[in-house]
């Protein structure tokens, strides 16, 4: 079983920055690929970066590229997503999620575990 906590989510203005954190307890953070997906207001959830197990591999959707960074700690059980430049079309709840799986990157949305969420707005 892994729990999943989110933070540092909140209210920038277009062009600022944010550094969401995704902790993790449990054990075997290692075996863990990981993913940050968002939903805005009446739109599908999608993801926005993944993460492999080892960090060496990672993967964007387009419309993040350029701007945004995944990365983690396994030694601290600990995704983030830097968030530069921001936009308001970026205004979502963002998750972290985790999948069991020590492979490539996955860009799939079929992940074992899920955070409950946290919000970012970006005002114009």
């Amino acid at each position: 079983q892994v729990q999943l906590v989110e933070s540092g989510g909140g209210l920038v203005q277009a062009g600022g920055s944010l550094r969401l954190s995704c902790a993790a307890s449990g054990r075997s953070f290692s075996s863990y690929a990981m993913g940050w997906f968002r939903q805005a207001p009446g739109k599908e959830r999608d993801i926005v970066a993944a993460i492999n197990w080892s960090g060496g591999s990672t993967y964007y959707a387009d419309s993040v590229k350029g701007r945004f960074a995944i990365s983690r700690s396994n030694a601290k059980n600990t995704v983030y997503l830097q968030m530069n430049s921001l936009k308001p079309e970026d205004t979502a709840v963002y998750y972290c999620a985790a999948r069991y799986y020590r492979g490539s990157v996955y860009s799939g949305d079929e992940y074992d575990y899920w955070g409950q969420g946290t919000q970012v707005t970006v005002s114009s």
